[in-house]
């Protein structure tokens, strides 16, 4: 049997999150190392006011994300696969050795400022529940006005992106297809769609002046939902995640296959906890936001010794 960190995206970020993580040295060190990268106090990023600005929120999950996980492996237990959703992804490619957390901490500032200045207002992300992607994709195809697939969290779960306006318009035919949900996401920009090409093919500009190396840890991709081995391939999904779809069911799916029964999420929430329990037929399911680093710590070393 074999463990999973998963890391979650933007939408699962909290006020006060990263005080509210344990006051351990790998944390302190997390928040320090970012301080000095950014040139501003790293502990500023998780005020309610400043958890409006994208940049803000990418940043805090990456500092969560790395700071749990050290938290997690600092007596020597490493999870067997990471995976990351969206801006998640950074995280995992950091715990998996491929990239280096200051580089990491500089890339995240730069794409969220890049994100956020290609659609100040007016666009967004809703989420359709209750509905076949069969069935969305369909909705999507016949919209008037644009809108995008952007994430399929599940089977009937699933996310758009695009303009308000397109949006608005597709979760009314939505709900009058038995749609049970059609919700706007607390998301100011159109992510995981076409419309972040641009901004994609120049953080893919900034990426090429940073060091990566090939996963230590195996990397599931929250794109393409596979394996990914080597570095230039990580740096393609890196860079380009942001405008490629998210497939997390897919991803969720390939790890369970590959014999992943422990399932543990950084923090700050338990979203993935609860898209996880869609698929895990067997094994534990436990977020770090709500559980002590002694059990998390006993479940890894538990794990560890049955994969040996």
């Amino acid at each position: 049997m074999s463990s999973l960190f998963a890391f979650p995206g933007q939408g699962a970020q909290k006020p006060g999150m990263l005080h509210r993580l344990p006051q351990e040295p790998e944390v302190l060190d997390c928040l320090q190392q970012a301080s000095d990268v950014l040139g501003e106090d790293a502990l500023t990023l998780d005020s309610e006011a400043a958890l409006d600005s994208t940049r803000s929120v990418q940043l805090c999950l990456l500092i969560a994300g790395v700071a749990g996980a050290r938290l997690l492996m600092r007596g020597g237990q490493a999870p067997d696969y990471v995976a990351g959703l969206s801006i998640g992804a950074y995280a995992a490619a950091v715990v998996a050795g491929s990239l280096d957390y200051r580089d990491a901490v500089r890339l995240v500032a730069l794409r969220g400022e890049l994100m956020q200045q290609a659609y100040p207002q007016g666009y967004g992300m809703t989420a359709i529940l209750g509905l076949s992607l069969t069935a969305v994709e369909g909705l999507l195809a016949e919209a008037e006005e644009p809108a995008y697939l952007a994430n399929i969290n599940a089977d009937n779960q699933l996310v758009i992106a695009g303009s308000d306006a397109a949006m608005a318009a597709l979760a009314v035919r939505a709900k009058a297809l038995g749609a049970s949900c059609a919700r706007r996401l607390a998301m100011s920009v159109p992510s995981h769609c076409a419309l972040l090409a641009e901004p994609a093919r120049q953080l893919a500009e900034a990426f090429a002046a940073v060091e990566l190396r090939a996963p230590r840890i195996r990397y599931l991709s929250g794109s393409s939902a596979r394996p990914v081995f080597d570095a230039e391939r990580l740096r393609d999904d890196l860079a380009f995640n942001m405008c490629r779809v998210v497939d997390w069911h897919g991803t969720l799916r390939t790890a369970y296959e590959r014999g992943v029964r422990l399932h543990i999420e950084l923090p700050p929430g338990s979203v993935l906890t609860g898209l996880a329990r869609r698929v895990f037929e067997q094994g534990t399911l436990i977020a770090f936001d709500g559980a002590r680093l002694d059990t998390l710590d006993a479940l890894l070393r538990q794990e560890g010794s049955q994969s040996r």
